[in-house]
């Protein structure tokens, strides 16, 4: 039987962390984290990154291993998940990765095609569009070459909009045509099949909506004590960077320069991360392999997963 590769998802705030915890060290085996932001360093708070404690419990992957000005993307984790699965089965029949990266997690399960090399002068056309046309005008442009990919992408994400525009531009193709759904890799006009040498398990995490709303908010309440005005305020040197281009910093962000208040930046990260949240559950409904939990049905969850590995 090919080892199994058990990936634990849901959206912000839904409970994931602590599920995944237990049910590793149910099983002894350590856990790839699929966050985009958990792997940058220097953004724990904003991020709800594994604190010391967390992390001394189960051995982690992808958690602060970079550098903010680092560039990363899907198809680097693809890559590098699967270097690491490589060397991490032969010691483990079962791995867990965790997390509510819709794109990384993707890219691990279906695959994702190497996006091309942009052109030059196609990035500065666009750059300079940004400046003179704005961010919106950018967006519906991208809702009509790349319907697909605009109801997926965050709008507030004006790099990965422009991102988008620019392969269409390179390429001809809209964005959303490199990147595999339901397992099949786009290779020209024809499809085939992502082989991977293990096998894939999707629990899915949900509460109902009132219930997932209210833990947000805790959350970013639970944030702001913990420091984040003060977080922010180390990272402003790197306020630039994609990284930190991220619901919760940028807020944050606004209140360094004195254009919010705090109490409105702390609302609108509440109201922000409630709309990331409900773009997640959209993104990860559309997949049939997931099967799906309330996050306190533990002993479910942790028989369906025994019942894949073969150890029951």
């Amino acid at each position: 039987m090919a080892p199994l590769l058990t990936v634990i998802l849901g959206p912000t705030a839904v409970g994931k962390t602590e599920l995944t915890l237990s049910i590793a060290e149910r099983l002894g085996c350590p856990v790839i984290n699929c966050d985009s932001r958990q792997i940058f360093r220097n953004m724990k708070i904003g991020t709800a990154a594994p604190d010391a404690a967390q992390l001394a419990r189960v051995r982690h992957y992808f958690v602060g291993q970079l550098g903010l000005d680092e560039y990363y993307s899907a198809a680097r984790y693809e890559q590098d998940v699967l270097q690491l699965t490589s060397r991490l089965f032969l010691s483990n029949d079962v791995l867990i990765m965790s997390g509510g990266g819709m794109m990384y997690i993707d890219a691990v399960c279906n695959g994702i095609d190497d996006i091309p090399t942009i052109a030059p002068h196609i990035r500065e056309r666009l750059k300079s569009r940004l400046e003179t046309e704005g961010a919106e005008s950018l967006l519906a442009e991208l809702q009509i070459v790349d319907p697909e990919h605009y109801a997926r992408v965050d709008s507030r994400n004006t790099k990965r909009v422009i991102h988008a525009l620019e392969v269409f531009y390179t390429t001809g193709k809209p964005y959303s045509s490199f990147l595999t759904r339901n397992g099949l890799r786009t290779i020209g006009s024809t499809g085939s099949r992502v082989e991977r040498p293990f096998r894939i398990l999707k629990i899915g995490l949900s509460r109902p909506r009132e219930e997932l709303f209210a833990r947000i908010n805790a959350r970013v309440d639970a944030m702001v004590n913990a420091g984040l005005l003060k977080e922010t305020m180390d990272l402003m040197p790197y306020r630039d960077c994609n990284a930190l281009n991220t619901v919760g910093y940028k807020e944050m962000f606004n209140v360094l320069d004195g254009t919010w208040e705090l109490p409105m930046a702390i609302e609108r990260i509440k109201k922000n991360t409630r709309v990331y949240a409900k773009k997640q559950m959209t993104w990860f409904r559309h997949d049939s392999d997931i099967t799906w939990f309330h996050p306190d049905d533990e002993k479910e969850i942790m028989d369906f997963i025994l019942r894949h590995t073969g150890r029951t």
